[in-house]
C-alpha cells in the first residue's frame, strides 16, 4: 500500500473566480467569520496573513473532532488563481510527513465559477486513514463562504 495520496474535488459556485480568489489571496483571515466549520485562527508568525513566511494557527472540525494546525503560504499563482498551503503541525504530524491543500479558483463560461481543491498528502503509517474527512470540511466550507460571497 502506497503512503503518498491526492484528492481531488470540484465544486461549482455561485460567486467568480476573481471573488473567490481575491478572498484567499488577501482576506485569508475573515474565513473564520465566513463558516462555523472554522473555531478560531490567529497569525501565529509574521507580521502579514499573506506573506509566504507567515505561520497561521487554525482550529476546525473535522469528522466531529477538534483539530489543530499551522498553516503557510507554500506558492501563490495568480495567473492560475491557485495557492497552495502547506499544513503541519499539532494534529498533522502525528500522522502525516506531508500535507499540502491547494485551492484553485476556475471561471465557467456562464455564471460563477468552480472551487478546486486538492490535498496532497504522506501518511506515516498504513494504520493513518487518508484524510477524506477533509473533503467533507472543504465542501461544507466552500458552501458556507459562496453565500457570503454572493452578498459582497
Amino acid at each position: 500500500m502506497t503512503l503518498f495520496g491526492k484528492i481531488i474535488t470540484e465544486i461549482g459556485v455561485h460567486a467568480t473566480a476573481e471573488k473567490w480568489f481575491n478572498l484567499f489571496a488577501t482576506q485569508l483571515h475573515q474565513v473564520q467569520n465566513l463558516t462555523d466549520r472554522v473555531h478560531g485562527t490567529r497569525l501565529h508568525q509574521g507580521e502579514d496573513w499573506h506573506h509566504n513566511d507567515s505561520i497561521k494557527h487554525w482550529t476546525y472540525v473535522i469528522d466531529g473532532k477538534v483539530t489543530r494546525c499551522h498553516e503557510s503560504i507554500e506558492s501563490v499563482d495568480e495567473e492560475k488563481k491557485r495557492i497552495t498551503y502547506k499544513i503541519f503541525g499539532e494534529d498533522i504530524e502525528p500522522s502525516f510527513k506531508v500535507f499540502k491543500v491547494i485551492f484553485e479558483a476556475i471561471d465557467k463560461e456562464n455564471d460563477g465559477g468552480i472551487v478546486k481543491w486538492t490535498i496532497e498528502y504522506e501518511r506515516l503509517g498504513e494504520e493513518v486513514d487518508p484524510p477524506f474527512g477533509y473533503l467533507e470540511y472543504l465542501h461544507k466550507c466552500t458552501r458556507d463562504i459562496d453565500v457570503h460571497l454572493l452578498k459582497a
